[in-house]
């Protein structure tokens, strides 16, 4: 691991102390360092990892349309009950 792997993402040295540039692209360098040592922070998920996200996510869609469906139809039943005319037949 080099040096640059472990650059911290909050200023240090004349920045923390409030002793901040007035060139905008230094402001810019420190941004882009700052981005990379966070990108390095990521951790790309397993094919495995994938597959479980996907059926999980997947599974939650699926209860969710049929918990909607189900509440759709129930109250539909319910207003056709309450506004229906009784002596109209159907």
């Amino acid at each position: 691991m080099n040096s640059s792997q472990n650059a911290p993402s909050t200023p240090t040295g004349a920045d923390a102390a409030g002793h901040r540039s007035r060139n905008p692209f230094v402001a810019i360098g420190l941004f882009v360092r700052q981005v990379i040592a966070e990108l390095r922070k990521v951790v790309v998920p397993t094919r495995r990892d994938l597959v479980v996200y996907t059926i999980t996510v997947l599974a939650f869609v699926v209860a969710m349309i049929l918990m909607i469906f189900g509440l759709d139809a129930a109250f539909s039943w319910l207003s056709r009950i309450a506004f229906s005319d009784p002596s109209a037949g159907l």
